[in-house]
Formats: C-alpha cells, structure tokens, sequence
C-alpha cells in the first residue's frame, strides 16, 4: 500500500470523525450520518471496495470510542463502503458508487443492524426499523460524495482525478 493511499485514508477517517461532532439524523438507537456515506462514496472511488470499508470502519470505531456513534455505524457504513467500491469497480462511473452505497447502507446495512440492535443494543425494533432513516442519511451522503467527486472531476486539468489518482480510466 502506498504512502498517497495511506494519506487519503487517514484524511477520510479525520474529516468523518470530526464531522460526526456537527451532523447527524437521530434514528432510534442508530445516528445516521450522511458525511460518512459521502466518505463512502468518495473512498469507494478513489481507494477501491476494501481500503474503503478500513475507513467506514475506522471512522465508526472513532465515533464510538468518542461517544457520538452507536454500534450500527459499523454494519451501515463498511457495507455501504465495500458496496460503493465494488460497484464503482464494475460500472466506472461515479454514479454507479453512490448507488452501491444507497444499496449497501439503506438496504443491506439497514436489515443487518436490526439484530446488532436487538442483541447488543436491547432494542426491540421491526426488521425494516432502521431502512427508512439508513436510506434517507445514504441517499443525502451519496448525492453529496457523487457532487465533490463530479466537482473534482471537473476542476481537474486533465479532466479525471480519479485516473490521475488510480492510473486507471473512468
């Protein structure tokens, strides 16, 4: 692993950390948090399904051991992530990242957690208790992580940042 890709990882899980302190949409036992669906998206890309979900999963351990997280940041966020990567890697294009998040987080992550909350949390919720919010927070992270990756895009003399990050085509 190199040093650039070791460097953008941490700067991820910093600014999903810190961000984690400003917004958040209370679900329950859960605290969903579009940035790190955002962070997803964009660590999908640019990092690739694996290294993306070592962020999700370092941002959720850092919220948790700072007290604004809950357990289900770790079902929902390295799901999405590892979605958001493994469906940008197949379909290249930014799109197809946020779409593997929404899938990933609001869906997957979402039916998994309710067992983590059941058992771990003590809550007592439905099996789709958690997908509305999960949707909802993954689809406004989504839409703002595909925004800064089509901004980068864009802003970026060559015209495609994500190859002059990877060295491979869009």
């Amino acid at each position: 692993m190199s040093v650039q890709k070791l460097t953008l990882m941490a700067m991820l899980v910093a600014i999903g950390t810190l961000s984690s302190h400003v917004f958040w949409i209370p679900a329950g036992v859960a605290k969903a948090f579009p940035v790190q669906h955002a962070i997803n998206v964009i660590a999908g890309v640019t990092l690739g399904p694996f290294p993306a979900m070592v962020v999700a999963f370092s941002i959720g351990l850092l919220r948790n051991l700072f007290g604004v997280g809950s357990l289900l940041a770790f079902p929902g966020g390295m799901i999405g992530a590892l979605a958001a990567g493994y469906f940008y890697m197949k379909g290249r294009r930014y799109f197809f990242a946020a779409i593997g998040e929404w899938i990933g987080t609001g869906i997957i992550g979402a039916l998994v957690a309710v067992p983590v909350a059941t058992y771990l949390l003590g809550s007592k919720t439905g099996a789709f208790f958690f997908v509305a919010p999960f949707l909802l927070s993954s689809v406004i992270g989504g839409l703002l992580g595909w925004i800064i990756l089509r901004v980068l895009h864009k802003n970026t003399p060559s015209g495609n940042w994500v190859k002059e990050k990877q060295g491979k085509p869009v």
